[in-house]
């Protein structure tokens, strides 16, 4: 495997904008030997994403992009919903639906509408609204999912959350929904340059993997914002590697659900 140039890690949000000034829970990027960087909305973010891509490529540089929310769904949620177990085009499906700004994002609604053209009672769960949505209930109650409730790489890593839970503590649903469309972005605007691990061969300049900080890392410094912490940790410890030890890690075959790196597969 050739070299990776550059590494940089990214801590994703599902929630509106932050704010100015940089906290918790929100969006903190961190490229190796650099200081993290916060950012309060996530079309700041893509843009930045952008500018690094771009920097990068013209460069000759290869980047690896790593991003703390799954990159597929249980399997058979790809082809129920989007008519093909490709998660590629899956990323795309949600990117032709999320409408997305600032202050508001329909995550929630898009989450009942799913579940309502799949019988109405999942498999997705909790609204954070205030207001009802027909079709995503607010607990589990009377709640059937017709998929596996984790991924196979979810089952190996203990502490890994669903992606079916919308809201609440560790909820990573909304992060998902709210990602996948800028992944498809990012594909779709440097087409033919971007790898989407584990989906494509990792033969191109880019590479977007998927990560969770917490697989190795634990809270952090008490000083330090935790997502600020963790990415900086990430980028570092990836980008210290033996790119032999790199390469194993990335040698692994999950064509639908995706996979989080430095799980064991066997």
């Amino acid at each position: 495997m050739t070299p990776f140039d550059t590494i940089a890690m990214v801590d994703w949000s599902g929630g509106n904008d932050t704010g100015p000034r940089p906290r918790k829970d929100a969006i903190w990027t961190c490229v190796a030997g650099e200081a993290p960087q916060y950012f309060r909305n996530r079309g700041l973010a893509e843009n930045w994403l952008c500018d690094l891509i771009e920097t990068a490529l013209a460069a000759g540089r290869r980047l690896m992009l790593g991003f703390d929310f799954p990159f597929g769904y249980p399997a058979g949620f790809a082809r129920a919903v989007s008519g093909t177990d490709d998660p590629l085009r899956l990323w795309d499906w949600f990117e032709a639906r999320i409408e997305d700004t600032p202050q508001t994002n329909n995550r929630f609604d898009l989450a009942g509408e799913i579940n309502r053209g799949l019988g109405g009672k999942g498999p997705f769960w909790a609204n954070g609204l205030k207001r009802d949505i027909a079709g995503l209930p607010r607990t589990k109650r009377e709640y059937l999912n017709a998929f596996p409730d984790r991924r196979m790489v979810e089952c190996r890593a203990p502490g890994a959350f669903t992606c079916w839970q919308m809201a609440g503590a560790g909820a990573v649903g909304g992060q998902v929904m709210m990602g996948l469309p800028v992944l498809a972005r990012l594909r779709r605007r440097f087409a033919g340059r971007v790898s989407a691990w584990p989906f494509e061969p990792m033969d191109r300049p880019v590479a977007l993997v998927e990560i969770w900080p917490s697989l190795t890392l634990g809270k952090g410094p008490m000083d330090r914002i935790k997502d600020a912490w963790q990415v900086e940790r990430v980028a570092g410890d990836l980008a210290a590697l033996p790119q032999a030890r790199l390469g194993s890690l990335l040698d692994i075959t999950a064509p639908e659900e995706g996979w989080i790196l430095g799980v064991k597969q066997t």
